[in-house]
């Protein structure tokens, strides 16, 4: 029997008992859908970590010094040095000071917007650019000058299109407003990175009495990060001689070792959803005996008039790789339509824009999985039909 034949008579043999097929069907379709959805959770999570650490730059380092009562100190000259000295690894560097206390505008109080002390660098290795006016200078630095840069959402909430020149207080201290940068989310919320006040490092730490512990440095490089790391940690440890008087992040090596651990997660769910598959296998098995037994005259038949065993049993394992593979067609079209609705739900839910997409490699696998499923589950029963005594077969009623 010629292939095209034997698909048309499985075809023709599941649209006679539908919904037994369907029934048959559905672990296969179950597995198919959940594997979908899963590894789509995965792909959407992974977009949306790296989405959030490109706002703080995949190839940057933060240090912190903490110092641990060492009666040695790093000071911002310093850190400076580490960067010159290791330009084949680091680029740029900024000091970081985080300020205490609220932001008045006229007489409005704002307890959102966040107020950091940077250098002139920071813009550039954030990557945001000034709309209207300027950015920092490295004189406002050196003469610790009561001038910021505010974000979108400063500017057009509470100045509209004219902020440049205008002022605004910071713990008392007024500040005035030399640019504003463009938007860089893609709404711009209360608190979020367009709700921000930038100011000189330099004023920031000594208005507010706060010592320069924190640092943002580039990696030439991200493929050096681990390198970048390594050389900024040996700097600092031939100063204080105690890893625990500093800390090194990597924001290249915390993406790797989040998505390394949605991955490991994703895996092992991926492997508990693909169990349905293999459930799905043994009621395709379980029903193909079923039918061998509702068939015996007919095969008893077949091989009274001549047919081989291995026609017999071709056409046992092509109507079982049929009904797997119509199974994982229709586990596809669920879970697409499942990841659809999971994403506006998990958006719904959380506030969150993860978006569940499945990938054409974790579809392709699940369809060649069911369609071995098929064949895997169908050798059994097909091997059973072609073995009957043709004899007998013909006797049974």
């Amino acid at each position: 029997m010629k292939l095209k034949e034997s698909i048309k008579q499985a075809l023709k043999t599941i649209w006679g008992s539908k919904l037994r097929a369907l029934l048959t069907m559905l672990g296969v379709i179950i597995g198919i859908a959940a594997v979908m959805v899963i590894v789509g959770v995965g792909s959407g999570l992974q977009s949306y970590m790296l989405e959030q650490f490109q706002q703080f730059g995949t190839n940057t380092l933060t240090v912190t010094v903490v110092g641990r009562n060492s009666s040695r100190s790093v000071s911002v000259d310093d850190m400076y040095q580490i960067v010159e000295d290791n330009g084949q690894y680091l680029d740029k560097i900024s000091p970081t000071v985080q300020m205490q206390g609220s932001i008045k505008i006229g007489t409005e109080t704002i307890s959102t917007t966040s107020a950091t002390g940077v250098s002139e660098e920071y813009f550039s290795i954030k990557g945001y650019t000034v709309e209207q006016g300027r950015g920092l200078r490295y004189v406002d630095i050196s003469q610790r000058k009561k001038v910021c840069v505010i974000g979108k959402y400063v500017a057009e909430t509470w100045f509209g299109d004219n902020a440049v020149g205008q002022t605004l207080k910071i713990g008392g201290n007024t500040y005035t407003i030399v640019g504003v940068l463009s938007q860089e989310d893609d709404e711009m919320d209360e608190g979020g990175t367009d709700d921000a006040v930038y100011l000189p490092y330099s004023t920031a730490s000594r208005l507010s009495g706060t010592a320069i512990s924190s640092y943002t440095i580039t990696v030439v490089s991200e493929d050096t990060a681990s390198e970048s790391k390594t050389a900024v940690e040996n700097a600092l440890y031939a100063i204080f001689d105690d890893e625990d008087a500093y800390s090194v992040i990597s924001m290249t090596e915390m993406l790797s070792m989040m998505t390394d651990m949605i991955n490991v997660m994703i895996t092992v769910l991926t492997v508990i959803a693909g169990i349905s598959l293999v459930v799905g296998g043994i009621g395709i098995m379980n029903i193909m005996l079923v039918s061998v037994s509702e068939r015996t005259r007919e095969i008893g038949i077949r091989k009274a008039l001549g047919a081989k065993e291995r026609y017999i049993m071709s056409q046992f394992v092509i109507e079982s790789l049929v009904m797997s593979a119509i199974g994982g067609l229709i586990g596809i079209a669920a879970g697409y339509g499942i990841s659809a609705v999971a994403s506006v739900l998990i958006t719904a839910l959380t506030d969150t824009a993860i978006a569940v997409t499945p990938t054409a490699q974790s579809i392709g696998i699940a369809f060649g999985v069911s369609a071995a499923i098929g064949i895997l589950f169908g050798y059994l029963p097909a091997k059973k039909a072609a073995r009957l005594n043709p004899i007998d077969a013909l006797r049974f009623e």
